[in-house]
């Protein structure tokens, strides 16, 4: 959005008041300067939210662009209508009715933002996945450029895909940018893993990556990733990689009641994740138990009702392995 299309926006405020709706603010700013192009910016940036939904706006910026530009040139050659002889009557108008589209997915809302923007601003594509990238990511992408001996892991968002030639084999390979909730980073996934994953390494899928490093970085201060392996964290819970615990003390129950509601709490969300029971005896011996018939969806309802039932520090989600 350039500085005259500020400006225009800026000078179409009448009072200080905002907008009351897209057909006032597209009546309203100087079209001119501020075309359907930065119009789309903005809805897309979250800068309209107050004059509806985002899908809804963009579906109805075309007629009303064509209207507001029409009315505009009459503006401007002095004609006015029988019912629009005040140049004001226009931002008293009843907003016209926007059309009735689904708004979009969360993945939709996010990747317009971060196109124009250049970052996410209204969430996170790693938000739904939080639990997930607690679990399994060894690193952040504020270490991942940290050699290490060993294998590791980091679940991410990938913002970029380069696919390059290697000028030894011919074969092709890839670098990534990587974002999560710490910052971004590189990394590169070599020609025998590349033929493998870039069907899944994709721009704007949420993957948990696992890599390592090259033996003749060690000592570097920025160790390029190695990308070895890459599973969307979507399939996490679907696969049955994330279980559920539930705490248990000698002493302080399950009383018998608790034991056949948390059961029958279970019966209710069958799904593919296993349930374990980490039993103590309140002086240091502990077991973990896996239930060997019984397994869950991890849905928000059964956590809270189990959070109710045993108390919110006893329910957590594991690593089933």
């Amino acid at each position: 959005v350039g500085r005259g299309a500020i400006e225009s926006i800026l000078a179409g405020r009448q009072d200080g008041e905002g907008y009351r709706s897209l057909r006032d603010f597209c009546e309203r700013v100087d079209l001119r300067l501020c075309n359907k192009r930065v119009i789309e910016s903005l809805i897309a940036a979250g800068a309209l939210d107050e004059m509806g939904d985002r899908a809804q706006l963009a579906a109805a910026l075309d007629v009303t662009l064509a209207a507001a530009q029409l009315r505009q040139a009459e503006r401007q050659v002095g004609q006015v209508t029988l019912f629009d002889d005040d140049p004001g009557v226009g931002a008293e108008r009843e907003p016209a009715a926007l059309p009735d589209v689904p708004p979009w997915t969360e993945a939709e809302r996010l990747a317009r933002e971060k196109e124009v923007l250049g970052f996410f601003i209204s969430g996170h594509p790693l938000d739904r996945y939080r639990e997930e990238v607690r679990l399994f990511s060894t690193r952040s992408t504020a270490t991942l450029s940290t050699w290490s001996e060993h294998q590791v892991t980091a679940g991410v968002v990938v913002t970029s895909v380069t696919r390059r030639i290697s000028r030894k084999s011919g074969a092709e390979y890839a670098r990534l940018m990587l974002e999560d909730f710490q910052g971004t980073a590189e990394a590169i996934v070599f020609p025998e893993a590349w033929s493998k994953l870039s069907s899944i390494i994709v721009p704007d899928a949420a993957l948990l990556l696992t890599g390592s490093y090259s033996s003749r970085d060690r000592g570097e201060d920025r160790a390029p990733f190695v990308i070895e392996d890459a599973q969307p964290l979507a399939e996490l819970k679907p696969g049955g990689a994330i279980g559920l615990e539930v705490a248990w003390q000698a002493g302080q129950g399950p009383e018998h009641d608790t034991t056949r509601a948390f059961a029958a709490l279970c019966a209710a969300h069958p799904g593919p994740a296993p349930v374990f029971v980490r039993w103590s005896d309140g002086n240091g011996m502990t077991a973990r138990l896996r239930a060997q018939r019984v397994r869950v969806e991890l849905d928000q309802p059964l956590l809270e009702e189990l959070r109710q039932l045993v108390g919110s520090e006893r329910v957590q989600l594991v690593r089933a392995k």
